[in-house]
């Protein structure tokens, strides 16, 4: 009886621990499936909302780095998420105890080895260069917005030797600078006379540090260079050349803090089938600010006597209809306005509740085909045609111009004059 009692109180005290700890998924907002992207997008994110240096003196953001940093740790190595998943945080710990990886280590070195640098924000850090790049968007995600993905080959903090450079892990005191990074040369300029200068530890390459044993991976360069893949959110109507900042993401590096990879959005020439695999009319509009250009090419017959239609298919594949009636005619290069057709006017609150998106113009523009093949007798049909109107109206473009029928002589009074 006594024994029974004792081990119900043992389990409940574990059921009370095992409560007492955050579900690791819910601490980073994943579900259990999440892929190891979803997981690293999710630290990447928490982690730089609750670091102690943004919430100075704020305890619950504080514990909350902790955690999310615990979280990341245990579900981003294979092994240890697999122990978690099948018998969550106390086979962790007994893992742990056995000697296995997953231990808790310093969230600050975590976030170190995520981000390069020292782990902290402070404004004493240094900080690296930011990242520029350009990314070529097509018209019809420019109009309907959408989450894409691209690559990049950047630059990351070494994960076999962790930024050390070292295979053991050890790292020395340079024999040569004594740790300084600069060494003192004297250089005689006459006799008596000596010059000193102080340059770069050419051992070391100014770290202060030497490596006995060099990592195999980065060969002590302590980074390597490998393709990072970037969730891009193109919104709708942003405009060409809009530029996403992305914090902390450019090439990492264990001496400073990252930079930040800033994204241009630039709008690239269509493709017939890279672009276009549906054929539709939008992807070739011309884009000028919030409103788009079109040209449609009439025959003669449907510019002089009306009676016909077209259907323009938009790039989230709507129809935007034009026409002209019967013995409505179209003039070369007129050009209609067809409002509410243009492209969506962005704003940061996309269409919602908020906000309803508003949208620029549609400008078409006509060009006419005139038949360069023409039957004799169709041809004399037409020409008889056009001279019982010239004659009937009194139409001749020459004599109603005023130009004159002869060459005019200027006299040599009235020479232009060299510029």
């Amino acid at each position: 009886m006594w024994f029974s009692r004792t081990a119900l109180l043992f389990f409940l005290a574990l059921l009370q621990f095992v409560a007492a700890a955050e579900d690791y998924y819910k601490v980073l907002g994943l579900k259990k499936d999440a892929t190891e992207k979803q997981i690293k997008s999710a630290y990447r994110q928490l982690s730089k909302k609750f670091h102690p240096d943004k919430n100075p003196g704020d305890e619950t953001a504080h514990d909350k780095f902790v955690e999310v940093s615990e979280a990341y740790e245990a579900l981003s190595d294979s092994e240890t998420r697999r122990i978690y998943d099948h018998y969550g945080h106390e086979g962790l710990k007994q893992h742990k105890q056995q000697g296995g990886g997953g231990g808790h280590h310093d969230p600050f070195d975590v976030f170190n080895r995520f981000f390069g640098g020292g782990g902290h924000f402070g404004q004493q850090q240094r900080r690296g260069q930011d990242a520029h790049l350009k990314v070529a968007i097509s018209l019809r995600d420019f109009y309907n917005g959408r989450t894409t993905e691209f690559q990049w080959n950047k630059q990351h903090v070494c994960e076999h030797c962790d930024g050390t450079g070292a295979a053991d892990g050890v790292v020395e005191t340079c024999p040569s600078c004594h740790g300084h990074g600069v060494r003192i040369q004297r250089h005689q300029l006459a006799p008596g006379m000596f010059q000193q200068v102080q340059v770069q530890c050419d051992q070391c390459g100014g770290r202060g540090k030497a490596i006995k044993h060099k990592c195999p991976v980065c060969a002590g360069q302590r980074v390597i260079r490998k393709p990072a893949t970037v969730s891009l959110t193109i919104q709708r109507g942003m405009a060409d050349g809009s530029r996403l900042a992305y914090e902390n993401e450019a090439d990492a590096h264990p001496d400073y803090v990252a930079g930040d990879l800033i994204v241009e959005l630039t709008l690239k020439e269509p493709g017939l089938e890279e672009d276009n695999p549906d054929h539709v009319d939008g992807v070739f509009f011309r884009r000028k600010d919030n409103d788009l250009h079109w040209r449609e090419v009439l025959s003669l017959r449907e510019a002089l006597f009306g009676d016909w239609t077209r259907n323009l298919t938009h790039l989230d594949g709507h129809i935007v209809r034009l026409g002209r009636k019967e013995g409505e005619t179209v003039q070369p290069g007129h050009i209609d306005t067809i409002a509410g057709e243009g492209m969506p006017v962005w704003h940061e609150d996309g269409d919602s509740v908020y906000h309803k998106t508003e949208f620029g113009n549609l400008y078409v523009e006509y060009d006419v085909i005139l038949p360069d093949q023409m039957e004799n007798s169709l041809r004399k049909d037409l020409k008889a045609v056009f001279e019982k109107y010239r004659k009937k109206h009194g139409v001749d473009l020459h004599n109603d111009s005023g130009r004159p029928e002869k060459p005019v002589t200027v006299s040599e009074g009235h020479e232009h004059e060299e510029l």
